[in-house]
Formats: structure tokens, C-alpha cells, sequence
């Protein structure tokens, strides 16, 4: 199976962790990119650096990467490999998925090594859809 094409977005995303009783804010829901994530303990949310959210932990400076789809969800591995490519090249990732894609999200610090290491192994990485 040939290397999948990922694409790099611009803006600087932050993760928040909120109580999971909170109720999603307005201008999450607005936002063009935006990723969910609930649980008994906890509510996470991925949006860009600009949408502001009141919450009770925050980490910053994520770039995302866009794995270029739609994939299939029958598709096995894709994570994995490319995980194990950034984790070679002490890149931590924080990983989300919809439906047709996954997007990688790493510390903006770490974009240059990503990219690099992800490039190496044969991936193409663009900075245009």
C-alpha cells in the first residue's frame, strides 16, 4: 500500500480538559475544525488557539496533521505506523478521527522534526490540501 499524503494546518490548535458536566460553548461549535471528546471524568476539547473556552486545564501550541482521506475504515495500521514513525523521532502526538480521516496533532516545536522524520519514511507532507 503506497504512503498516504498529510497535510499541515496553519493555525496553532490548544487541548482543553473541562468537567464533563460542562456544557459545549457557543463558539466551539462555530469553529471550522473542531474535536470532541467525553468521558465519566472528564469533557476534551481540540479547536484552534483563537475560540476561547473557560477551562480547568488547557495544553497549547499543537499543529495539526491531516491524514488525506477519505480512508476506509477497514484500513488497518495507519496509526500505528505512524506513530511509530514520530515516536522514533521523540514526537509525541495526541491523535483524533472522524469518520473519513485522523489528524495528528504535535507540539508546534516538534512540527519541523515531524515532518522531517514523516518525509524520510516516505509520506508526503503539504502545506496545501
Amino acid at each position: 500500500m503506497p504512503k498516504q499524503t498529510l497535510f499541515v494546518h496553519d493555525e496553532l490548535f490548544t487541548i482543553h480538559s473541562l468537567d464533563p458536566d460542562s456544557s459545549i460553548p457557543s463558539s466551539v461549535l462555530s469553529s471550522p475544525l473542531f474535536f470532541l471528546g467525553k468521558t465519566e471524568d472528564e469533557l476534551s476539547i481540540v479547536v484552534p488557539e483563537s475560540v476561547e473556552v473557560d477551562s480547568i486545564d488547557r495544553d497549547e501550541n499543537w499543529r495539526a496533521l491531516e491524514l488525506l482521506g477519505p480512508l476506509h475504515l477497514s484500513m488497518v495500521g495507519i496509526m500505528a505506523e505512524l506513530g511509530q514513525v514520530l515516536a522514533a523521532v521523540k514526537v509525541s502526538i495526541f491523535v483524533v478521527s472522524t469518520f473519513d480521516t485522523d489528524f495528528f496533532l504535535v507540539k508546534d516545536n516538534k512540527l519541523s522534526d515531524a515532518v522531517k522524520a514523516l518525509k524520510k519514511a516516505g509520506y508526503t507532507v503539504n502545506e496545501t490540501p
